[in-house]
């Protein structure tokens, strides 16, 4: 990819009304599970830094952004020797429908594995529909192996209804 006229930054709260409009206009696919409410929540939380992302921006508008946190939810994926330790959570990923296909989302997910990586994090984690074959080569590309699928009826009401957690080792 050609990402020359791409800038990237961490997002600010000033964004966030952007990224909302970005995620709810170009994220809803048969595959993404994207309640309004609970998308304008996540992203509200930029503010306070429970929520972190990075953006990439073309002439001024942002085309695509991935946004993370730390978490403990995965304490049962974990070896047991970093069983206590926070992991980090890929939440939203997602490119405005012009550059999709280009690699931008893969590179987006490098830079957010860095950010975490920079913040001690090791394991890194991702979800996604089990069909969901855009994503998949997504984090295919930016180094996420899957672990294991399992049924998700409520999030995932089309296809398989099945999640698919991926996952990253930070330095390995």
């Amino acid at each position: 990819m050609n990402d020359a006229a791409l800038t990237f930054r961490f997002a600010q709260p000033g964004d966030v009304a952007e990224l909302t409009q970005l995620l709810l206009e170009h994220g809803p696919n048969p595959w993404n599970y994207l309640p309004e409410d609970g998308v304008r929540e996540h992203l509200n939380s930029i503010a306070d830094g429970a929520v972190e992302a990075v953006l990439a921006e073309q002439d001024g508008r942002i085309v695509g952004f991935v946004s993370y946190i730390q978490t403990w939810q995965f304490a049962d994926q974990q070896p047991a020797a970093r069983r206590e330790e926070p992991q980090g959570y890929i939440c939203e990923a997602v490119v405005h429908r012009d550059m999709a296909g280009k690699g931008l989302g893969s590179i987006l997910l490098e830079k957010a594995v860095a950010s975490l990586g920079e913040k001690g994090l090791v394991d890194i984690y991702i979800d996604r529909h089990e069909e969901n074959a855009a994503s998949a080569g997504m984090m295919r590309k930016a180094g996420f192996s899957e672990l294991h699928t399992y049924a998700d009826p409520q999030r995932r009401p089309n296809g398989s209804r099945r999640t698919t957690v991926c996952y990253q080792k930070v330095g390995g």
